[in-house]
């Protein structure tokens, strides 16, 4: 937008300077030229003049006066008599049988701009005029040829300092135009500064309000619209915390209550209709786990930090070890770039890997193994989760991230269908994506790309 605003300045400015100093420089060119062919055919009507009056002063005076303006000015004056023969004691002049002559001789005028004969073919202005007696008789022509290469120099002069003077016009005109420029757009990158970091989960960021009435007016607007988001988000987290004392706090105080009844039962089926709600008790303890954590998801407002992700896997690794060793299930790294960095929320990348390791857990068959592995693809990081359980069909991957959907062996009957819908919810906030794909052989491989974070300095 700066560069748009200065070049519409300057545009403005250069279409000024052309309406107002061309016109000037052709009116000047014009003016020059009109005096320069002005004063060389009164000087030619002079030299007619004497030739027409015939008598020997005349005559004398035009010899003398035709080789003064030869040695005396840059032009040339010829001198013709009416038989086509010289005027004594002139001499006969180079092209006494051209045109102008000619058109002279039969009483014509003639003036022209171009090469000229008598100034041995440069540039010239050359005007032939006759010599009329009283009597109406032509007796002759006088023609003067003048060199335009002074009035061409200063043609030029006039040209050339009108175009340096407009060239730095216009280069001062661009410098005041990218001060305006920068001072008016100054809000709206002020404007744009606030929603970068608003985008970047950081609702305290306001914009000053300043510049005209019309910025002025939206930075307005978008600091109230930021007040009342912070606000609401404020309300949700305290919501979240609220309802998630409130309700884990009596599905705790129904699964002990249907333990005590369980151990002081002696009837079989009794005890198959509390154990049976019991179990139900537990998946629905996990599906009020899982509402708050994609509700936590959701009311991200913390920027994104450099997360170096080996040192991530090898956490959750060792903690998931402990789970997998009670059914022989290995949780395996490959190789991952200790350099390698990505950008997601405090806590993000932690709760994405549990959920995928927790569903591979699941669905993998005793003795199976479960693979993480991260590698760099161009601008990003492809996290991926690889298990050796009985895997998805296509049909099935397409509906995987669905809210509560749960797939054959996928989840487990105690899944709340809701692990893989919080991955993508976290993911998508951070600017990365998941994606679900065959593994090699079999299974299903989980598969995670996340912005990669420029590498520690020196590392």
């Amino acid at each position: 937008m700066i560069r748009q605003l200065i070049l519409s300045y300057v545009l403005l400015v250069a279409v000024a300077l052309a309406a107002f100093t061309v016109p000037v420089a052709f009116t000047l060119t014009a003016q020059l030229r009109e005096d320069t062919e002005e004063s060389v055919h009164r000087e030619a009507e002079t030299m007619a003049l004497l030739l027409a009056a015939g008598d020997r002063p005349s005559r004398q005076a035009l010899t003398t006066l035709a080789r003064a303006y030869r040695d005396q000015t840059p032009g040339v004056a010829d001198v013709l008599s009416a038989d086509g023969g010289a005027v004594p004691p002139l001499p006969l002049p180079d092209g006494s049988a051209d045109a102008a002559f000619t058109r002279a001789l039969n009483g014509g005028v003639t003036t022209s701009w171009g090469p000229a004969e008598a100034l041995g073919g440069a540039d010239g202005l050359v005007t032939t005029v006759p010599a009329v007696a009283d009597d109406g008789r032509t007796v002759g022509a006088v023609r003067i040829s003048y060199p335009t290469a002074d009035l061409n120099s200063r043609l030029w002069r006039i040209w050339g300092f009108r175009t340096i003077l407009a060239l730095g016009v216009l280069a001062i005109a661009a410098a005041i135009g990218a001060m305006f420029a920068r001072r008016l757009t100054r809000p709206l990158r002020q404007l744009n500064d606030m929603a970068s970091k608003f985008g970047d989960g950081d609702l305290t960021a306001r914009s000053p309000v300043t510049g005209p009435p019309e910025t002025q007016t939206l930075a307005n607007t978008l600091n109230t619209g930021a007040e009342r988001l912070d606000v609401l988000l404020r309300a949700q987290r305290i919501f979240i915390a609220d309802a998630s004392h409130q309700l884990r706090t009596p599905l705790t105080a129904l699964r002990l209550s249907l333990d005590n009844i369980a151990d002081g039962v002696d009837d079989d089926f009794v005890r198959e209709d509390v154990d049976q709600a019991t179990g139900e008790v537990v998946r629905m303890s996990r599906l009020v786990n899982g509402l708050l954590a994609l509700a936590r998801a959701e009311a991200r407002t913390s920027a994104a930090e450099p997360v170096a992700v080996r040192d991530l896997i090898a956490e959750r690794l060792d903690v998931w070890r402990a789970a997998g060793d009670e059914r022989g299930v290995r949780f395996t790294a490959g190789p991952v770039d200790e350099r390698l960095r990505v950008l997601a929320s405090p806590g993000h990348l932690e709760q994405v890997l549990d959920n995928v390791l927790s569903n591979a857990l699941e669905v993998s068959p005793d003795g199976a193994a479960v693979t993480v592995r991260a590698v760099q693809d161009g601008e990003v990081v492809l996290l991926e989760v690889l298990d050796e359980g009985p895997g998805m069909t296509e049909a099935e991957r397409a509906r995987a991230f669905d809210r509560f959907w749960r797939g054959q062996g996928l989840t487990g009957r105690g899944g709340s269908g809701l692990g893989l819908s919080i991955v993508k919810q976290l993911v998508t906030d951070d600017g990365g994506s998941a994606a679900l794909a065959d593994a090699p052989g079999r299974g299903l491989c989980v598969r995670i790309s996340l912005r990669q974070a420029a590498p520690r300095s020196g590392g």
